[in-house]
């Protein structure tokens, strides 16, 4: 869908920072149309708001769909600002908040529009919410696949200490961390992990310098493997260990361009097929709202990247043990709580 120029200079008056942005070739064609707020960082992070867009590209490309989208601006406080706006717009069907800092706004618009779809990327419910039969809250088991992520560090590392650094200081991400934690020591009851945060604000996952800046310092303190679930700042980890000559290893989507030879694996999240998939059941009259929907290693909605080109980096025995591993979380033998 494209807004008209009159409609949009209205909106733009109305919620100061949110600009709406359509992909160059859409036009208004009656079709359904399916709305996206990003996180901090916006598109161009190279991690989660980059899987979301591709999310919002197949469901163009394969459903049929019109899209249209939002940047954030700055900590991206104009998020709720920026939900109404698509909420607001009669053609919009279907909104994503894509981060958990939506989780409070969306619920809210959510009620206000029962007539719209709504869903949120890693929503952060409250103990006993109830959530809107208009609203998907989507979650992924991120402590297992942090889980894998650290029985690969643990079992690769040699100098016996690795690291973490995580963006904005949350309970999300923290579930990053405890995972990695978690599975690095369950193969190296030995190991040291060293942890740091960028920051406390939406902020920190778009400050690739600090990103760097922290990374170089976990390097010069004897860790040779950082695993990062930083956003946009992650990709400054991403040149620490280029420029080092270490290991990272990325989250959301496969990121061994970043630093090609030094991305031991990555923990992708499969958000574009969540995306996807949200879009398929409000064209079928399925929608999965009303609830918190999970996403785990089972379908391969996390998981970690073997492949030809870091392969060599981790080892058939190391993959052979980690496969062992990632089943017996499958099958409910270990338990990743």
């Amino acid at each position: 869908m494209k807004y008209t120029l009159a409609f949009l200079g209205i909106l733009l008056t109305l919620f100061t920072g949110c600009s709406a942005q359509t992909p160059a070739d859409g036009s208004s064609s009656g079709k359904m149309t399916v709305g996206m707020v990003f996180d901090v960082g916006g598109r161009g992070d190279k991690s989660f708001n980059d899987a979301a867009y591709h999310g919002l590209e197949l469901s163009r490309d394969s459903l049929g769909v019109d899209i249209v989208y939002i940047e954030p601006t700055g900590e991206g406080a104009d998020r709720e600002a920026a939900l109404r706006q698509l909420a607001a717009d009669p053609g919009v069907r279907v909104i994503f908040g894509v981060g958990l800092l939506f989780s409070g706004d969306i619920a809210d618009i959510a009620r206000e529009f029962p007539d719209k779809y709504f869903a949120c990327i890693d929503y952060l419910s409250k103990p006993g919410e109830t959530l809107p039969a208009n609203l998907s809250g989507i979650v992924f088991q991120d402590k297992q696949g942090s889980y894998l992520a650290g029985v690969i560090a643990g079992l690769v590392t040699k100098t016996n200490r690795v690291g973490f650094i995580g963006g904005m200081e949350s309970s999300i991400i923290k579930r990053f961390q405890d995972g990695f934690i978690a599975g690095a020591k369950q193969v190296n009851p030995d190991i040291t992990i060293i942890s740091s945060y960028i920051g406390m604000t939406g902020s920190a996952f778009a400050n690739p310098a600090k990103g760097k800046e922290m990374a170089l310092g976990q390097y010069a303190r004897g860790a040779d493997i950082i695993y990062q679930a930083a956003g946009l700042s992650g990709v400054g980890v991403a040149d620490a260990a280029l420029e080092t000559g270490n290991f990272v290893i990325g989250t959301d989507r496969n990121q061994e361009d970043l630093a090609p030879g030094h991305v031991l694996t990555s923990i992708p999240k499969a958000v574009d097929r969540t995306v996807f998939a949200t879009v398929e059941q409000v064209l079928s009259g399925t929608f999965q709202g009303g609830k918190i929907n999970v996403f785990g290693l089972k379908g391969r909605y996390t998981d970690y990247v073997y492949n030809s080109k870091n392969k060599v980096l981790i080892g058939e025995d190391v993959h052979g043990r980690v496969e062992k591993i990632r089943q017996q979380i499958i099958d409910g033998d270990l338990v990743i709580d």
